[in-house]
This record gives structure tokens, sequence and C-alpha cells, in this order.
């Protein structure tokens, strides 16, 4: 019977999939029990999915069939799969369990960035994730997510998104001539949007992310009328004139009747890395009265960092360029937090967007 180091050795070869650290650097074994009779493996992985787990158990099999082991058992424990999301309206994507809209009253206030980290959060945690760039006038995903460079495969009217970083990503700025300028009225813009849900083949998702233009506007209401939008957040940065338009925001979700997951404050204070010490160069923690007049919460504050403005700008987001400081973990603390609003919504009975669908008289 091998020994506990030599199995623990095979097992930190096995690379959780789509990510490059293996399931002891997740730490996603949860024990490790040797007799003579038998090898027992339980592990605790974030990922619902059930190809994942059958690939983590057929790798695990394959690099300890050369140890002599006798008899092998593999516990996977995962998630359970949250309820599909109901709707009484227009659908046009079935296929994806959750839809969630990151808004902002207004531009500047780290939407993309916020937008960006938080699907690859989610993705290091195991989820099937989709980021949806439906920022028309400003389409900052391409660049933020390393792909700028990259053109979408075309099969026939359809188009295939682009992995990178675990998440299938597609932008309006993959399709148009980089540097254009796309001057069009709103009822452009809504056709674009429709056109890219319905023309985009995206793989079975738990969740799809969608980078809106900031503001409240015709790619709002397009996007909740063609889709039941399972929920929203907003970010902001501290100061009264983002909160002010922040405030807009949450009143859109309420008109749309999109679930409000919570906010998000961002460049919330901002720490000198020569001294330590702190400047609310914006302010801090000034969203909170905000999220407890609309009954909702606060996900999470992210600081100022030169490290967070360097990822976006070389396409290598804070959440893969630095995945273990403390603005990392506050992105997938964030991500936690929205995953476990989504399955409240589920059990509440789902959303419902009929009721914002055209009248024909």
């Amino acid at each position: 019977m091998p020994t506990k180091d030599a199995i623990l050795t095979q097992l930190s070869k096995v690379i959780y999939p789509n990510f490059n650290k293996s399931i002891i650097d997740f730490n996603f074994l949860q024990s490790l029990d040797i007799s003579k009779e038998q090898i027992t493996i339980t592990l605790d992985i974030p990922s619902s999915s059930n190809e994942i787990a059958k690939q983590i158990h057929t790798e695990i099999e394959s690099r300890l069939k050369f140890l002599d082991v006798k008899s092998l058992k593999i516990n996977i424990i995962q998630p359970q799969v949250p309820m599909p999301t109901s709707s009484q309206g227009k659908n046009v994507l079935p296929n994806i369990q959750n839809f969630l809209m990151v808004s902002s009253g207004k531009g500047g206030v780290g939407k993309s960035t916020t937008a960006v980290n938080l699907a690859i959060a989610l993705a290091q945690q195991g989820k099937r994730v989709g980021l949806l760039d439906v920022d028309i006038y400003g389409p900052n995903i391409p660049r933020m997510m390393g792909i700028a460079d990259k053109q979408p495969l075309f099969l026939g009217k359809n188009i295939k998104p682009i992995m990178a970083y675990g998440v299938q990503v597609m932008s309006i700025g993959l399709l148009v001539q980089r540097g254009s300028s796309l001057i069009w009225k709103g009822a452009m813009v809504t056709q674009a949007i429709e056109q890219m849900l319905e023309d985009i083949l995206w793989d079975k998702l738990d969740i799809l992310l969608f980078d809106m233009p900031p503001g409240t506007g015709d790619a709002q209401l397009s996007l909740a009328q063609s889709l039941p939008v399972s929920a929203g957040i907003a970010v902001t940065t501290p100061q009264k004139v983002a909160l002010d338009d922040t405030i807009r925001s949450m009143d859109m979700f309420k008109e749309l009747n999109v679930p409000i997951a919570g906010l998000i404050e961002n460049m919330s204070g901002f720490i000198c890395p020569e001294s330590g010490k702190e400047y609310n160069i914006f302010g801090k923690n000034t969203t909170e009265p905000l999220a407890k007049n609309y009954q909702t919460q606060v996900l999470g504050t992210i600081p100022i960092d030169p490290t967070l403005r360097e990822g976006g700008d070389s396409g290598l987001p804070i959440t893969v360029l630095a995945p273990h400081c403390d603005i990392s973990q506050a992105y997938r603390t964030i991500a936690t937090k929205i995953w476990n609003r989504l399955e409240e919504i589920h059990q509440e009975g789902g959303v419902d967007n009929q009721k914002i669908q055209p009248t024909i008289f």
C-alpha cells in the first residue's frame, strides 16, 4: 500500500479543469483515509457540473493506478444544483441557469473591472461562467480579458465565444473595427443586443454576467425584456454624486422586476504602499444607508490599488495576476454572496419578466 505522501504527490498533479492549480492547491481535499484494504479520497469541489466531477475522478484513478492501489474509493461532494430560473415571460437563452446584470448609474466607477473579476472569481469557484460585454459605446472587456487581438469563430450566422481564464467571453468590441465609434440610436442598440443574445453559441452555463452600459436606458430594458434577469448588482464609488446616480440604478431594477443582489463600493479608500497610511480619497463606507433603503446588502468594498488598474490594462485581471491578495479574496467573497443570493431567489420562486413585455394593441 502506498504512503500518504506518495498519494498526495499524485493528487497534487491533478489540475482542476479550466485552471492552472491542482485540487490540492485549491484545498479541495477533505480527507484521505488509508487502510490495508482500501484508499478512500473525499473531495469537496465548488462546481455542480457532473462533467468536471467525472474528469477529476478519471484523472485520480489514472494517476493512482501506478501506486499498487488494491481498492480505491473516490467521493466527490458537490453543491446542490439551483432550481432552474422560473420565467413566465420571454427567455431567449433557456440553457443558461442564471443571468446577472452588472450596472452602474454613471461611467468611470469601475463597473467593467468589477464584472471581469467577478466572472473570474465565480469560475475559480467552479462555476460555468459567461461574460457578455453589452457596453455598446465603451466595450473594454476584450482588453481587460486579454483577448483584444483574438477573433471569434463564426459558424454560419452564429458566433462562438472566446474562452479566457475559464470564462466564455463575447463583446461588441470583438465584432467591430477596433477604435471605431458607434453612433447608434436607441433602436439600433436594442437590435444589436437582441442579435448578440440570439446568435452567440454559449455552452451550458451556471451564470452569464452582463457588463451593462452606464445609466438606465434602452440596453437595460431590452435585456430585461429578452431574459428573466436573475439579479442585478450596482457598482458605485463612495462620493455622493456617484450615489445619486446609483439610486437611479436601484430604481431601474425595481421597475424592471429584477431582484437586487446588492451594492459594491469601488475605489473605497487607498492604502499607501510606502507608509501604510489609509486615505479616503473618494470617501469610504457610504453605501450602507443606501443598501438599507433598498433592503439589500453591501456585497463588498474594493480599495484603490495600482495592481487592479495594471491588471485591467495588461489583460491580466488581479484575480489572475495576484489570486491570493486581499482584493482577489474580496472578489471571491463577493462572488459567494452573489451566488447565495441567487439560490435564495430560486427558492423564492425565481423571476418573472412577463409584466415588462411590450404590449401590442
